[in-house]
């Protein structure tokens, strides 16, 4: 049975029409980001359509995809910059609604791909002039508290310019904290970022969510996505997929046991076929074999002993793993090859 796995993408090829279920909620408080059926134009261009997810109050939601496919569009609509053109949607807990605009604003904050600071004024001085503009109550306190939040406050007097890309981000991210907000929407927060900084900021994304916010994150890092997010949402205009990164994986991708031997075996398919758990093999190599799984911990002891029978000399057997950039990549590229533009 000499196959390759096959991909299980079919399962994937659009998201639910109904939103998903979101996995933190605040008990009687309903989902901090819901929407229905949302959808943008400008035009003639389709900056996304139809899209539908919630989201749970606490949980970290990752909205991956490629560049022009709908994420800032997104994440400028439901901030109440934009209007959607078709669809519902509401956000901590009002509808988006011109009428609900103001409400939803105190309730939210945006921190962009750019921070947008004042770069002459001090990191204090930068966070009293947007406190003034949101109003934001008892504006020392809440200063302190965000400078504290983002490990500034030893900054506060630092002229912006004189800070590196990566402090500018975390002043940028004491801004958007200054109004306490329940939904935090992060613009590709560590775009540009070293690994130190952008290490820095995955921290402070923690702490964030253990105080209870919940962060909307658009990020082109599949790791960082993987590592962060709760849930994990691939749009390319339309909504491919949503999910926690192991459900995606096991949903695309066969289960398989990679399998690498000294020397190839004379008959592979003699050992593999008819073995508890196995459903095909497939040859990688020389001498590496990729076998097809219901279960890698049920089926692997099965296949270790039919290899030392067959007199095989084993250097190793493991469990195959794709990783979130497997699965996005995997969409993408199904994409590419359905578009006829692509041709």
């Amino acid at each position: 049975m000499n196959q390759k796995p096959k991909s299980q993408s079919h399962a994937l090829h659009s998201a639910p029409a109904g939103a998903q279920e979101a996995v933190f909620c605040k008990s009687g408080a309903g989902p901090a980001l819901s929407v229905r059926h949302l959808s943008k134009r400008f035009g003639d261009r389709l900056a996304f359509n139809d899209v539908s997810f919630e989201i749970g109050y606490g949980e970290v939601f990752g909205f991956l995809g490629p560049n022009g496919a709908g994420k800032t569009t997104t994440v400028r609509t439901l901030g109440t910059l934009i209007a959607p053109t078709s669809g519902s949607a509401a956000v901590a807990g009002l509808p988006l609604t011109p009428e609900n605009g103001l409400e939803i604003r105190r309730r939210i904050a945006i921190m962009p791909e750019s921070p947008g600071l004042f770069l002459r004024l001090s990191v204090v001085e930068n966070l009293a002039c947007f406190a003034d503009l949101y109003e934001v109550p008892d504006p020392d306190d809440r200063i302190a508290s965000s400078l504290e939040a983002v490990n500034l406050a030893d900054r506060a007097q630092d002229t912006c310019g004189a800070l590196s890309k990566g402090l500018r981000q975390r002043v940028a991210l004491a801004r958007a904290l200054l109004s306490d907000p329940e939904v935090l929407f992060l613009d590709e927060p560590t775009s540009g970022l070293d690994p130190v900084a952008a290490k820095e900021v995955h921290e402070l994304i923690v702490g964030l969510r253990k105080r209870g916010v919940t962060i909307f994150l658009t990020t082109h890092r599949l790791e960082e996505a993987e590592r962060l997010c709760d849930r994990v949402a691939i749009l390319n205009t339309t909504l491919r997929t949503i999910g926690r990164p192991d459900e995606l994986r096991d949903q695309l991708f066969a289960r398989t046991l990679v399998i690498r031997t000294c020397s190839p075996l004379p008959d592979p398919d003699r050992v593999f076929r008819g073995l508890t758990g196995v459903s095909g093999w497939s040859m990688n190599g020389q001498s590496e074999y990729v076998v097809t799984v219901s279960d890698p911990v049920v089926a692997a002891p099965g296949v270790t002993r039919a290899l030392v029978a067959a007199g095989a000399d084993v250097l190793a057997i493991g469990e195959s793993y794709h990783s979130l950039e497997d699965v996005y990549l995997e969409l993408v590229n199904e994409d590419v090859k359905a578009d006829p533009r692509s041709a």
